[in-house]
């Protein structure tokens, strides 16, 4: 082999040696996939849950978990009804 070939190849080698992978997967993983507006009455409420955003979705998600049927309801936070029932559980609490 020629000398400047297997010098090409050792830059080429060294610079490719360098790099990062990058992720496949750029999909977020939220819990919620479909977001309700419905009222909710708290006593209707068994648990709530509040997830904070984080890195893996980039929304804050809060989910009803309902006493009749254990149905869980994703709510919107952004809601005004939804952020007066949050008030009106911390009160509580």
């Amino acid at each position: 082999m020629n000398q400047s070939a297997v010098l090409i190849f050792c830059l080429i080698f060294l610079t490719l040696s360098g790099t990062q992978g990058i992720p496949l997967s750029r999909t977020t993983r939220c819990a919620c996939i479909k977001i309700s507006d419905r009222p909710v009455h708290r006593r209707s409420l068994e648990k709530i849950e509040m997830i904070p955003a984080s890195q893996s979705c980039p929304r804050v998600e809060i989910i009803a978990t309902m006493k009749k049927n254990g149905e869980k309801r994703c709510l919107n936070p952004e809601s005004q009804t939804i952020q007066n029932l949050l008030k009106a559980i911390s009160k509580q609490r």
